[in-house]
């Protein structure tokens, strides 16, 4: 073994408040014109205003690329980085979910390396750090804000491109849970799930260790306490911090430990049916997590610790079962969709997902690699 290196932010605003910090941080760091990247729906809500006046505050020039998909795609990156250079901006501000976040760390890898979005598919294919981003994050959790890994959809492909890449990781990132408020319900748990699932795969992957272990149990127990009392009182401020607190340091973990095959399987789903990736993540998470327990049984006997269960005396397979009966019951007390099919998708694409989800860049960090008809079957247990 030759040691880890840990990835996070130089800078890392959180708690409630936070984002009144923003302005005074961003001016010992001498930047002059931003592109701020965004979706058109919080670019037209409360949030934005909050977010503008300490821009405002330090007279900083900005100008808003707010064209950013669900699902951001490369011709979103290109509009952006035309944006970028035809204002002659110097860095970048994100603001959003995963969307916004992905689509500021294409355009900043662009900036500065050249080249189309589909040349850094994969892991670390670029040779300079992106331009400086400062992520502002209005979800609890994707955590992208915080990562070196981004998803932009190739239209051309019907696929989600998955970059690893460290010159991508934002140099500061802000998250305060009073940007997140008045998140609808559904949001709130399909992200707070995501953020589950960081947690989870980032402990199961054989990439583990024990800084990332520690991290990664906390977010676990911190999302099982408090996920669904935000989802049912979006305005708990409480709940919220602690949301925050917990994609943060889920982040950490996945960024730095790896992913799994639940992200495999759930990137092909966003691929070709644009739908929401924490939705898919949490539909999947059980079913790939429990054939993950037959291969790492001894990594399930601690998460059903974490989550309380009195493990002397248990088999294997008894701790495995409590997990993911805990998942389950998480993802239905906060409304996740049980069926694909109640999301538009057939039983025609499964050869088509389960092929794609061999190639994706997550499939190998999982603790072994399903086969395309393992991973058929499994779609098509909840489909």
């Amino acid at each position: 073994m030759s040691g880890h290196t840990f990835y996070v932010p130089a800078t890392n605003l959180m708690g409630r408040g936070c984002i009144n910090q923003l302005g005074e941080q961003i001016k010992t760091l001498g930047f002059k014109k931003a592109l701020l990247v965004t979706d058109k729906f919080l670019r037209n809500s409360p949030v934005f205003a909050k977010v503008i006046a300490p821009l405002q505050e330090i007279a900083l020039e900005f100008v808003v690329f707010d064209d950013v998909k669900p699902n951001p795609t490369v011709a979103n990156v290109e509009a952006g980085l035309a944006l970028l250079k035809a204002e002659n901006c110097d860095f970048i501000i994100s603001l959003g979910g995963g969307s916004p976040q992905d689509a500021a760390s294409g355009i900043s890898i662009l900036a500065t390396n050249g080249g189309k979005m589909t040349d850094y598919e994969g892991g670390d294919k670029t040779q300079k750090k992106a331009m400086p981003v400062v992520a502002i994050n209005t979800t609890a959790g994707t955590s992208a804000e915080i990562t070196i890994n981004y998803v932009i959809t190739d239209d051309s492909r019907g696929v989600k491109m998955i970059m690893i890449d460290k010159n991508s990781l934002a140099l500061m990132s802000v998250n305060d849970p009073e940007l997140m408020l008045d998140k609808p319900a559904s949001l709130t748990a399909a992200t707070g799930i995501d953020a589950l699932t960081h947690a989870i795969e980032a402990l199961v992957t054989p990439g583990a260790y024990p800084v990332t272990d520690v991290v990664a149990e906390a977010a676990v127990q911190l999302i099982f306490e408090n996920l669904p009392t935000a989802v049912e009182d979006g305005h708990n401020i409480e709940a919220r911090e602690n949301m925050v607190y917990a994609i943060f340091l889920a982040g950490m973990a996945f960024n730095n430990a790896g992913l799994g095959y639940v992200h495999a399987m759930a990137h092909q789903l966003g691929g070709l049916y644009d739908l929401p990736h924490g939705v898919c993540n949490a539909m999947l998470l059980p079913i790939v997590e429990r054939e993950n327990a037959k291969v790492v049984p001894e990594k399930f006997r601690r998460i059903a610790e974490v989550l309380g269960m009195d493990i002397n005396g248990k088999s294997d397979q008894e701790t495995a079962d409590y997990v993911i009966d805990q998942i389950k019951e998480l993802s239905k007390k906060v409304g996740i969709p049980e069926k694909l099919s109640e999301l538009g998708v057939t039983e025609i694409d499964l050869v088509k997902l389960a092929e794609n989800a061999q190639l994706d860049a997550c499939a190998g960090a999982n603790p072994y690699l399903p086969t395309v008809a393992e991973t058929i079957e499994m779609f098509k247990e909840i489909l």
